[in-house]
């Protein structure tokens, strides 16, 4: 029950307080570890496909392994110090490890600009949470670029990290957080990362697998719960299109948000210049409209409190 009342307190201080800029991340020493590691190893393999593949499991191993244990570690002595500041400090990793306020902020700025300000100021709001070209989006582009953020980053952003944590405490969940990290920054596919980033890009696959699937199933039933959404369509259009994506992950909310809201997203779009063609999910019921990005939001607040609530119920079943 301790760790269900420090993800409930993480939870509440990613609500009201985001995070603030002055005080330090875990994410942002690992990846400067991320960083000193890749060069390391990059001179300690050979410099073939090989190699670099080895490389990439070291770091897979590294990594999520010695995060897992400095936490472990660090709340083991402040448990032997007080109860109390082992608890306050799993309650604010809990609350780092969580990306929900960051979220909302930055679609609630694509969403202002949308309604009050001008095309350009969207496209530079949008810009700022997708990895697609911004610079032609239409306003109905931008819009589903950001409704599409919200519901992916729902899985990755909220629900694993907090899946984790429910499971395993802060630790686990810091430990998802470095092998989500890793992935972001070498899981690409292109000559650099080709090799030396596959193993990386895979193991956040696996750790996304189950929190994903569950993000996709809160989200639909967050769909009937909630007045005003589709909860039949979202769970439909979530059966269709959860795999209409390269990543066997990322679809799961996308269909789900989708059905929920009655619109299509995803379809092809451009990466650095260059048109990526990927299949389209949902069904365009209505045209998509700016106010669908603060709906969205409104079914990823729902999916977790959910997910609070069944993590504090399951140990009374069981």
């Amino acid at each position: 029950m301790d760790i269900v009342l420090a993800a409930l307190c993480g939870f509440l201080m990613d609500l009201a307080l985001g995070d603030p800029a002055w005080m330090p991340h875990p994410v942002v020493g690992m990846g400067k570890c991320i960083a000193a590691l890749e060069r390391g190893l990059r001179r300690a393999f050979p410099k073939t496909p090989r190699g670099e593949l080895a490389a990439g499991a070291v770091l897979a191993a590294l990594l999520p392994l010695g995060t897992l244990g400095l936490a472990a570690g660090a709340l083991w002595l402040c448990g032997l110090a007080h109860p109390a500041l082992r608890f306050a400090l799993e309650a604010v990793w809990c609350w780092q490890a969580l990306a929900m306020r960051g979220l909302r902020d930055e679609s609630r700025n694509v969403y202002r600009a949308l309604t009050g300000g001008t095309l350009e100021q969207a496209r530079a709001a949008v810009a700022r949470i997708v990895g697609r070209d911004t610079a032609a989006l239409s306003a109905g582009g931008v819009t589903k670029a950001a409704v599409e953020t919200v519901a992916e980053n729902f899985a990755d952003g909220v629900a694993a990290p907090m899946f984790y944590m429910l499971l395993g405490g802060a630790p686990l969940a810091l430990c998802y957080k470095a092998v989500n990290t890793m992935d972001s920054m070498v899981g690409y596919k292109n000559d650099r990362y080709l090799y030396f980033g596959c193993i990386p890009a895979r193991l956040d696959d696996v750790m996304n697998f189950l929190p994903a699937r569950l993000a996709g199933a809160l989200m639909v039933l967050s769909a009937f719960l909630l007045p005003g959404y589709n909860g039949k369509n979202a769970f439909f259009i979530w059966r269709r299109d959860k795999r209409n994506h390269k990543s066997p992950n990322s679809a799961q909310t996308e269909a789900a948000a989708a059905g929920a809201l009655g619109v299509e997203l995803a379809g092809s779009a451009y990466y650095f210049g260059k048109l990526v063609e990927k299949p389209t999910i949902g069904d365009a019921l209505r045209p998509i409209e700016p106010e669908d990005i603060p709906r969205a939001c409104r079914l990823m607040y729902a999916g977790v409190g959910l997910l609070l609530l069944l993590f504090a119920v399951l140990p009374v079943w069981l």
